[in-house]
């Protein structure tokens, strides 16, 4: 009975058994699996890999055009309409030219193809004849015609725009916005040599006339004009004046929009600077060589007539404008000097609405400058002989250059960001304003004349130091609360601690940002004190009660089980939270005269409500989860066997953590910092909505800053798609993804290396 009943089971047991070919298709199922899976997370791996190189690539296609240089295509060359040319100008939709010549005609003509659309006479007093001609900011477009009998004739194009049968019309005409009547500057009757005029359309319409006799005097006559409201008509009021006398003969005349300042340049290379604030006493401020064994050729602003540009008779470029020294005095000041030219400068057109100009020279090579980024963008000779007219489109699409011959060359212009250099974004730049070269960071304004500021190292320092506040808050209550509850909590209570940190990872970040912005923010300034305290006071107190615990009643220390300690701190944290927050006012008024944050003005400390501390709270709020969560698991992991033999071996728990648990952890430990900083330094909501976003260079935890990723939210929406802005967005966006990856592949290399030097243990 017992051998059948051992029979029966063993003859089930290896019927069970797989046979050879069901063993077989068992290893190729297996195998497959196998190789699938494999093949799988290959597939994956590289599929990181190409989004993260495609997201370089595009990032890359949008941000190189910002570097590429300026380009000319010739489109057409016809005979120039008129016998000569003082001046050429293109209205803002490129489809007609504008030539003043020495005889006072006004031709506009189609740039196509230099057919004469329409012809206009600037006419001086009877028997006068012109003797010289001064052309005002291009953005204005007011000019000047001056005679040999101290007068001047006053003029500016328009154009009238129309639309019969759904197609563009362009109308032009010759305005005279001061009169038809030539304009007495020397009330002697002297012949004008040198000549400028300069329009300001801030408030009442007004300009400035300075003219240079030929018997040695420096005239001015500051126009102001009144509309007759009953007839229309207007009245123009002429308000004369005098400048000193200066050694040399003039060989150009520039005044400012703000008609404060005239800039002289003589034959002798110096330019001088005279204040004209009040005409009647005018006086020479300040005078220097701007051409040290040169001739200053040609001279004309930059829009904003601010900067002056300097060309010389060696083909040298400069920049200059007024700057306050140690004295509060405005000098002259060379600011930066761009790449030379093969010969004499003869011509220099300012962008209209751009801080770039363009330059010709006498052997025809004409160049694509740009001033703050100090630039050049294009050097090419385009004519055989010397360039004698220039003119640049509004919109900086088209260029008109006039030869020898009289020949007009329209070319097509690529000349889209100027703006932008290595320099610009790194270095510091001098900017027109300022008295020394800084790093800001100022994309926009209201003005045309605005000179933008695209700097990226505001942004850059305002990314660290977020992050920086962020994880010095972050970084030791995450790590030490991971080894507390990883080692020295109960299983129970950490049960409840854990997964109540690693929820507060699903908080919205932009609800922690509101609370920042709305709520901390104002806390945080009205209790200065009890915010010092409990950052200070607080590490303080728990080690006290530590301290404490050790002399309480055995019997009273033995109710509380082991891992259960820190629940007793919970009650004391609140209890000292309460009390400072409570003698807040009183400490103010014991130690700082009733308010902190006076205090710190008086003594040379700026406090901005929304600042670093701020943003270190609330950021340090989010970042926690992150790092407690990778850095408990990582000090939950390490071997029991090897913290049990430590203890065997008669160390303490604490020389336990430090000696085996933290070294052999370590890697996890590292990897959980580095991806809350990660975190830390991508922040978006909480740093925009925290701080005032100011974009400033420094790291005082009471002022705000401005990071890369609150740059591109705040200012992406708002710009247009292609421009230089746009692109410079993405240059940030490139910026900030190159640091986080050369970041964390740093954080990599340093993990391998932690793992390999513990692994023994």
């Amino acid at each position: 009975m017992t051998d059948s009943i051992a029979s029966s089971m063993r003859h089930r047991r290896e019927s069970r058994l797989p046979n050879a070919e069901l063993r077989a298709k068992r290893r190729r199922i297996r195998m497959f699996k196998n190789g699938l899976s494999r093949w799988g997370i290959t597939a994956a791996g590289f599929g990181v890999v190409l989004s993260l190189a495609t997201i370089f690539i595009y990032l890359f296609y949008e941000v190189m055009p910002i570097f590429k240089g300026a380009s000319v295509t010739q489109e057409q060359t016809f005979q120039l309409p008129g016998e000569s040319s003082l001046h050429l100008t293109i209205e803002r939709y490129q489809e007609l030219g504008l030539n003043f010549d020495a005889s006072g005609q006004v031709t506009f003509f189609e740039l196509d193809s230099g057919t004469v659309r329409f012809q206009d006479q600037v006419m001086g007093n009877p028997g006068a004849t012109i003797s010289t001609f001064a052309k005002g900011e291009d953005i204005g477009g007011l000019v000047g015609f001056a005679y040999d009998d101290g007068s001047v004739n006053l003029a500016r194009p328009e154009y009238q725009v129309t639309f019969p049968d759904d197609e563009r019309l362009i109308t032009p005409l010759l305005a005279r916005p001061y009169g038809s009547e030539p304009i007495q500057l020397d009330p002697e009757g002297h012949a004008i040599t040198h000549l400028s005029v300069q329009e300001s359309t801030r408030g009442a319409r007004s300009a400035m006339l300075v003219g240079y006799t030929d018997d040695g005097r420096y005239v001015t006559a500051r126009l102001t004009t009144r509309e007759n409201l009953f007839t229309g008509e207007v009245e123009t009021q002429v308000t004369r004046g005098v400048l000193p006398a200066l050694p040399v003969a003039p060989r150009g005349i520039l005044v400012d929009k703000e008609m404060r300042s005239v800039f002289v340049a003589d034959a002798a290379g110096y330019l001088h600077y005279i204040d004209i604030r009040n005409p009647r006493q005018a006086e020479l401020m300040h005078s220097i060589r701007a051409a040290d064994g040169e001739y200053i050729t040609a001279m004309d602003f930059l829009v904003g007539s601010v900067s002056i540009i300097v060309g010389t008779d060696k083909g040298t470029l400069s920049q200059w404008f007024l700057v306050r020294d140690d004295e509060n005095t405005r000098v002259l000041v060379r600011i930066r000097d761009f790449k030379s030219h093969p010969a004499a400068i003869t011509h220099i057109a300012p962008e209209h609405t751009r801080k770039g100009f363009i330059v010709g020279d006498a052997s025809g090579t004409v160049g694509v400058h740009y001033g703050t980024s100090a630039r050049t963008l294009l050097q090419q000779q385009l004519l055989e002989g010397g360039v004698q007219g220039l003119a640049l489109s509004p919109v900086n699409r088209r260029l008109m250059v006039l030869d020898q011959a009289n020949n007009l060359h329209v070319h097509e212009l690529w000349n889209r960001h100027p703006q932008i250099s290595f320099s610009a974004l790194w270095n510091r730049v001098w900017y027109e304003g300022r008295s020394n070269p800084e790093y800001i960071w100022q994309s926009s304004s209201a003005s045309d004349e605005f000179e933008s500021k695209f700097s990226l190292v505001p942004l850059s320092i305002g990314t660290l130091k977020a992050a920086f506040f962020a994880m010095l808050f972050a970084m030791p209550l995450a790590i030490m609360g991971a080894i507390y509850t990883a080692y020295f909590m109960t299983p129970k209570l950490r049960g409840m601690v854990k997964p109540t940190i690693e929820i507060m990872e699903a908080l919205p970040t932009v609800i922690l940002g509101f609370l920042a912005g709305l709520w901390l923010a104002p806390f945080m300034e009205n209790n200065l004190p009890a915010v010092f305290s409990l950052l200070i006071g607080m590490p303080i107190v728990m080690l006290l009660m530590a301290f404490l615990w050790r002399f309480l009643p055995l019997q009273l220390r033995n109710r509380i089980p082991g891992g259960w300690e820190a629940a007793i701190l919970v009650p004391v944290v609140l209890l000292f939270g309460w009390a400072m927050v409570t003698l807040s006012p009183h400490i103010e008024v014991w130690f700082f005269d009733g308010s902190m944050r006076q205090w710190f003005t008086e003594n040379g400390i700026t406090y901005d409500q929304r600042n670093a501390m701020v943003v270190g709270v609330a950021m340090g709020f989010a970042v926690i989860p992150t790092i407690y969560s990778i850095a408990e698991d990582a000090v939950f992991n390490v071997p029991r066997h090897l913290t049990q033999g430590s203890l065997a071996l008669g160390a303490t728990p604490w020389q336990t953590v430090l000696g085996v648990v933290l070294p052999t952890a370590s890697p996890g430990i590292f990897s959980a910092i580095m991806i809350g900083f990660g975190r830390a330094v991508g922040e978006t909501m909480i740093v925009l909505m925290a701080t005032g976003n100011s974009p400033i260079v420094n790291f005082n935890i009471f002022e705000g800053m401005r990071t890369l990723s609150a740059n591109i939210a705040v200012e992406l929406p708002e710009t247009a798609v292609g421009s230089s802005h746009f692109r410079i967005l993405f240059l940030a966006a490139l910026v900030l993804l190159t640091f986080t990856f050369i970041l964390n592949t740093i954080a990599e290399v340093v993990r391998q290396r932690l793992r390999k030097r513990y692994s023994s243990l």
